[in-house]
């Protein structure tokens, strides 16, 4: 494997391990659920995206064949992790809506 192609692996992976953190972070440190639940979907796609087409490149560049595996599990991930993200989201509204809100500060019930 050339040197050029070595490198171009090298960053993609490195791409998507701080895409990982990222969103792990985001998620420790975000306020409320729909921060917490946007942080790790976006990253997590786009880290595990860039960790894939990595390992696409290696099978290309070593070996001269496409690997259709690693193809098809990011095509699952790109239209499955914004669907779930979206259903996550509407749980939490609809749960949201069923809590009345909190009295106002010094409000006497």
């Amino acid at each position: 494997m050339s040197l050029v192609a070595e490198i171009f692996i090298a960053f993609l992976l490195v791409v998507g391990g701080v895409f990982g953190v990222v969103g792990g972070w985001g998620l420790v440190r975000l306020p409320d659920p729909m921060t917490r639940l946007h942080a790790p979907t976006k990253a997590a796609t786009l880290g595990v995206g860039a960790v894939l087409i990595a390992s696409m490149a290696t099978m290309w560049f070593r070996y001269g064949i496409v690997s259709w595996h690693e193809f098809m599990i990011a095509l699952f991930l790109f239209l499955t992790a914004p669907v779930s993200a979206h259903m996550m989201a509407k749980a939490a509204l609809s749960l949201a809506e069923d809590d009345p809100p909190p009295p106002p500060p010094g409000a006497t019930s």
